[in-house]
């Protein structure tokens, strides 16, 4: 089976992040050295994202079963399992699967619902660009602009842009998260399913995300769960409020301010 990218920093227990739709370990690199003064942190680059493989097949019970391979991989028992959005879902899904192998459980911004986003008017400009004829980052960022005008936006988007040998490549498959996207969005679960994990609910503020409806299906499904808002903040808190973000998941698994 071929496992997961991966990148470690530090030493101590053991702790995994998921990154969400359209990022990677990348993304996590300045957060895994703050955890990593405390934890063995692996940042994972999820299937189709990243430096990792990329496949047709994109749905939860694939991505869980991809981490798990590669605990087992790692000589890794169990875990503190950290996931945004959809790695998020990754991560609650292995919970649910396999309890015994993650000892505390952070979510951010992200409930086990089903969500409405499709992002189409992402993907297809995207998929429009001529890589082939492209000379530079900036031309590719010129030519989105029309179409995806926020620039920490198309800024995040771009980070997935790599020049190789043979010209410019997306690290990211779009085509296979866009077929896939229904399987994304939603989240099939067995009608009758608990996870007993001490788990974390991270929100942020300004986000639709996690609201009282979503708050009530956690309540429904997790027999120990917190769930703290994150001011200022929106679905991407842990990049908008990264100090609040790590000083609240060091505190759930239990390192004091003192010793940060």
């Amino acid at each position: 089976m071929t496992l997961l990218h991966y990148t470690l920093t530090g030493d101590g227990p053991p702790l995994v992040i998921l990154h969400g739709l359209f990022g990677s370990s990348k993304n996590w690199q300045s957060h895994a050295r703050r955890f990593g003064r405390h934890f063995s942190t692996y940042c994972v680059d999820l299937r189709n994202h990243g430096e990792s493989f990329h496949t047709d097949e994109m749905n939860y019970p694939a991505m869980s079963a991809d981490v798990v391979a590669l605990l087992d991989d790692l000589g890794l028992e169990s875990c503190h399992l950290l996931g945004h959005s959809m790695g998020g879902k990754v991560a609650m899904r292995l919970a649910l699967e396999h309890p015994g192998r993650v000892d505390r459980l952070i979510v951010g911004d992200i409930a086990p619902v089903a969500y409405s986003h499709h992002y189409d008017d992402l993907i297809d400009p995207i998929l429009a660009l001529p890589l082939e004829s492209i000379e530079s980052r900036v031309q590719a960022d010129h030519l989105l602009r029309a179409h995806i005008p926020e620039d920490p936006l198309r800024a995040f988007l771009l980070q997935n842009l790599a020049r190789g040998e043979a010209g410019w490549r997306w690290r990211v498959d779009w085509a296979a998260i866009q077929r896939e996207m229904d399987e994304l969005t939603g989240y099939d679960l067995p009608t009758v399913w608990r996870i007993d994990t001490p788990t974390l609910f991270l929100r942020g503020a300004r986000s639709d995300y996690v609201g009282e409806v979503e708050r009530e299906v956690i309540a429904a499904h997790f027999d120990a769960f917190e769930l703290a808002t994150l001011g200022e903040a929106g679905h991407w808190l842990h990049a908008e409020q990264p100090e609040a973000f790590i000083d609240r998941v060091l505190e759930f698994l239990g390192v004091e301010a003192a010793q940060d």
